[in-house]
């Protein structure tokens, strides 16, 4: 068989004339459908392959109502949190057949308002949105004429999604009430981004603990999640520091970032002051002294949550809520149990 690669893409058509049978046999050989002998079946293959011919994906969506295609949204891809999330989500949509369209917001709502949108022009078969940052009426409006959604640290009716959520009021209560068996008495909150549904759910955690010791939040403010937003609470905290002996983070980024202005400033961690992250991210465990944290299994978060979706794609919307107990893990930013 002579051929060479047309300069045009090459169609259906193409391969049925290389080959000396009809586009439907060529249709059937490709989707395994049958009805085509061995040597029919040998002929069509090599035509395949001797033209370079792929299918149009695009149009077999349209006829099909499927894109196999997926999509994540995630806040900020530079936070190492995430980025485990997308692997372990990629890692149940290949064997799936799917493919999946990752997407930064860069922690603003109006862009991810902007991508849910975009998603949607592109016919995903469903998202999975990790800590969405959109008030819940523009977020329920957003997702609604979706197939299918997930997510993540975010609550919904089943109706609307399934869920995905880190019990962080949890984890940060035992964290708090077990610095206060310690003998820390003077928390503050470095409170990560304001429209943050997870960040309100450790205020909670840290409410509920001090409140049954009669203690409350000395120091409380928000930032941005990453290094900078770490420095930026340093600025302020370090004009009152000596009001605060225990910090608890909205997750190891910020943590990370106060660590280096309180040495600098004289501060001991953890003798003068205890320090908290959330994460577990890599680096919490690289610097010294090591990162106190609550750890969170990331990468397994992503294949459940794309494991949800595959289900809710085909209907099968039984599982709509789970609950993640986040696990604390002591290193040297607090004083020794």
């Amino acid at each position: 068989m002579d051929m060479k690669p047309a300069l045009r893409s090459p169609t259906i058509t193409d391969v049925a004339q290389a080959a000396g049978v009809s586009p439907m046999t060529v249709s059937r050989v490709l989707n395994g459908r049958g009805g085509a002998g061995e040597e029919t079946r040998r002929r069509v293959l090599e035509a395949v392959q001797a033209l370079s011919y792929r299918p149009n994906a695009f149009a077999k969506s349209l006829k099909n109502d499927r894109s196999n295609t997926v999509g994540i949204v995630v806040p900020d891809i530079v936070n190492p949190f995430f980025p485990e999330i997308i692997r372990g989500a990629e890692l149940a949509a290949r064997p799936a057949g799917y493919t999946l369209l990752s997407c930064n917001v860069v922690e603003d709502p109006e862009r991810e308002e902007e991508v849910l949108g975009m998603l949607l022009d592109k016919r995903v078969d469903g998202l999975i949105i990790c800590s969405a940052r959109l008030d819940e009426e523009r977020l329920l409006r957003a997702i609604a004429p979706h197939r299918a959604v997930v997510l993540i640290n975010r609550a919904a009716a089943k109706r609307h999604a399934g869920t995905i959520e880190v019990d962080y009021r949890a984890g940060v209560e035992a964290v708090v009430t077990q610095l206060i068996a310690l003998g820390r008495r003077r928390f503050g909150f470095a409170a990560g981004p304001a429209a943050s549904q997870g960040g309100r759910k450790r205020r909670e955690g840290i409410e509920a603990a001090l409140a049954r010791h009669g203690l409350s939040l000395v120091f409380d403010l928000p930032c941005t999640p990453d290094l900078q937003g770490g420095a930026e609470i340093a600025a302020r905290l370090l004009p009152e520091v000596a009001q605060v002996d225990a910090m608890i983070c909205y997750n190891d980024l910020i943590a990370l970032g106060l660590m280096k202005p309180l040495e600098q400033a004289g501060i001991k961690v953890p003798e003068d002051m205890a320090l908290v992250g959330c994460d577990d991210i890599p680096a919490s465990d690289l610097v010294s002294p090591a990162l106190t944290t609550l750890r969170i299994a990331k990468q397994d978060l992503g294949e459940m949550a794309m494991r949800m979706l595959l289900d809710r794609i085909a209907g099968r919307n039984a599982q709509q809520g789970i609950v993640i107990e986040p696990d604390p893990i002591w290193r040297a930013t607090t004083p020794a149990l």
